[in-house]
């Protein structure tokens, strides 16, 4: 193995400290620092439209002008430094030091940007920005290129391809890179699209899913063959996923596909209230996997997409919102029927959230039953809130008709039983 010779920057630097080349490279650093500065006041200044394209990436760019600038100032300088310096030592070092912070401030704002905040994701800045830091301070020491020549002797050769840790490492830092800036792309995708009220909202999902889909796919497709690996060694890995998917993957397959389904045809969509394999709630997120049903009562479902495909749906708001209540009045048999029908229609009339405006859905009063202990009335009422709560307006409504029972003197039974007592004959009398 070919030792790479050792390019220690830091030691030049060292070598020339009492020199006034130095001082004339400070000077240059000064000026490019100034630019760099101006640049970052002039974007942070520029009005931008809150609802533009432009403004999903105006806050990196603050961060990101300042080095940027900073580090193309210094480069077009040295290249003009170079005509009656000798040596441009201390600019050769500040640019990897800058690049490194361009790097930095570009991986923690798209990690930000495309994941949401949590100590895994702190995690994962910290160590990408230990990662390149790492590399600028071993390329600064000239060790870089001998720890790159080592891992390229670590190799293997597979059919007429030959790969090494080097290439590895390099093919999963670009797939990485890509992934990132894919995921990134269907997020501005998926804002931009979520910014249009004309569209159908199950649409714009589904078309930000197939965004996030395609971009991934292109991500992988434009990755490897940018470290030099061709796509054709991937059939192997793609005849062995292709069985996976028909043996142990089809149900994750069936429930990515049952998604797109679900919103493409908008059976079900955000919002709507479903009951589904016994579970009643509200759709509140229609994702990959599954759907995420939330019940009345703050509790989560998480209802694979595969069963809202196969199994019966009841969705009670898909062609109206609205939803029938009813609540169930026994009263006894000495009541003045239509007067508590009359007064059951008011204590319904009085809710605010009750239908009374639409002829079909007008409150009513049924008599359900003769029951044992008095005759059961049955009110139905129709509301278009029914995300709201149904316990709620079924209390309301209940006090009120309890109220004006009770003032009008109208009795609710208890269960009960009437014994007769026979009369005793005087010759049931002598027996006794």
């Amino acid at each position: 193995m070919v030792k790479t010779p050792l390019d220690n920057l830091l030691t030049r630097l060292i070598d020339e400290g009492q020199d006034t080349q130095l001082l004339w490279q400070l000077a240059l650093l000064g000026v490019a620092a100034a630019l760099a500065w101006m640049a970052r006041r002039f974007v942070k200044r520029y009005p931008i439209d809150p609802q533009s394209a432009l403004s999903a990436g105006r806050e990196g760019l603050c961060r990101l002008v300042f080095p940027l600038v900073m580090m193309l100032a210094v480069l077009v300088m040295r290249a003009l430094a170079e005509l009656w310096l000798p040596t441009t030592h201390l600019l050769n070092l500040a640019v990897p030091l800058l690049l490194a912070l361009v790097l930095v401030r570009i991986v923690v704002y798209a990690l930000r940007y495309v994941f949401h905040s949590s100590e895994a994701l702190k995690a994962w800045e910290r160590t990408a920005a230990w990662l390149i830091w790492g590399a600028f301070a071993l390329h600064v020491t000239g060790l870089l290129p001998r720890i790159q020549g080592a891992m390229d002797a670590l190799s293997f050769q597979s059919g007429s391809y030959r790969f090494s840790l080097g290439l590895l490492l390099q093919a999963a830092g670009v797939i990485v890179a890509a992934t990132i800036v894919a995921l990134a792309l269907a997020r501005l995708v998926e804002t931009r699209l979520m910014r249009i009220p004309q569209m159908n909202l199950s649409l714009r999902m589904a078309l930000a899913k197939a965004a996030r889909t395609l971009f991934l796919i292109l991500a992988v497709l434009v990755a490897l063959p940018a470290v030099g690996i061709d796509l054709t060694v991937l059939s192997v890995f793609g005849g062995a996923l292709g069985v996976g998917i028909g043996f142990g993957l089809q149900k994750i397959a069936s429930n990515y596909i049952s998604g797109f389904i679900i919103l493409l045809d908008r059976s079900v969509r955000i919002g709507d209230l479903v009951t589904v394999d016994n579970k009643y709630g509200e759709v509140s997120q229609i994702n990959t996997r599954y759907t995420l049903l939330k019940g009345l009562d703050g509790t989560e479902t998480i209802v694979p997409n595969e069963t809202m495909i196969s199994q019966t749906v009841i969705n009670h708001s898909l062609s109206k919102p609205n939803v029938r209540i009813t609540l169930p009045v026994q009263v006894s048999y000495d009541t003045d029927l239509e007067q508590a029908e009359a007064l059951m229609l008011e204590a319904a009339h009085d809710q605010p959230r009750v239908i009374c405006d639409e002829a079909g859905n007008l409150p009513k009063v049924f008599l359900k039953e003769f029951a044992d202990n008095g005759v059961l009335l049955e009110l139905g009422v129709w509301i278009r809130d029914a995300g709201e709560g149904q316990n709620n307006l079924r209390s309301d409504i209940n006090w009120a008709i309890w109220r004006r029972f009770k003032a009008a003197g109208i009795e609710i039974p208890f269960p009960q039983r009437v014994v007769h007592m026979a009369s005793i004959g005087p010759q049931n009398a002598k027996n006794h």
